[in-house]
């Protein structure tokens, strides 16, 4: 039951990992410099979900996006 659980928490990883990329893209794009870097802290917090969700669903070409993306 715990196993199951926590494979349900970790597959629901990708929702927010998805929502915070789409917010990042959007403030990334802002003329502010405010908005711009949480941005780029959000874009980090995103790849870090992805890899996560990534390692968990053996994804590995997402896994190697995605730490591409961060260097």
């Amino acid at each position: 039951m715990k196993f199951i659980l926590q494979s349900n928490l970790i597959d629901a990883t990708q929702w927010p990992a998805m929502l915070a990329t789409l917010i990042a893209a959007w403030m990334v794009a802002s003329q502010k410099k405010f908005k711009r870097n949480w941005g780029f802290w959000l874009f980090l917090a995103s790849n870090v979900l992805w890899i996560v969700w990534g390692l968990h669903d053996a994804a590995y070409a997402l896994i190697v996006l995605q730490i591409c993306l961060l260097f």
